[in-house]
């Protein structure tokens, strides 16, 4: 079993900043991956970053040049850095673990999820 405690999320003006965290914890054997999805009323959830074990970094174009993730692979913690925010990022924001845990089996685990509100 794999807890995923989120932080970071709240209102923000239009242009403004907000760092989300996402820290794993449990039976973790290994990390494939971590990443970050959101979720606006009424519609689907989608990708928005997502970073592997080696540091490879993916991004939606719609937040290429605004947004960077990161990890700490020691604290088993993923990082959202959103800058230049717009009315159109207001979503739920989901942290997602992909890996190995124990006793070797690959899982994937979802967070509860952190409000991102981006209004004047």
């Amino acid at each position: 079993q794999v807890h995923l405690v989120e932080s970071g999320g709240g209102l923000v003006q239009p242009g403004g900043s907000l760092r989300l965290s996402c820290a794993a914890s449990g039976s973790i054997f290994s990390i494939n991956a971590m990443g970050w999805y959101r979720q606006a009323p009424g519609k689907e959830r989608e990708l928005v970053a997502t970073i592997t074990s080696s540091n490879s970094a993916n991004y939606a174009d719609s937040v290429k040049g605004r947004f960077t993730i990161s990890r700490d692979a020691a604290k088993n913690t993923v990082y959202l850095q959103m800058n230049s925010l717009k009315p159109e990022d207001t979503a739920v924001y989901y942290c997602k673990f992909a890996g190995v845990v124990l006793p070797l089996a690959s899982r994937e685990y979802w967070g509860q999820g952190t409000q991102v509100t981006v209004s004047s």
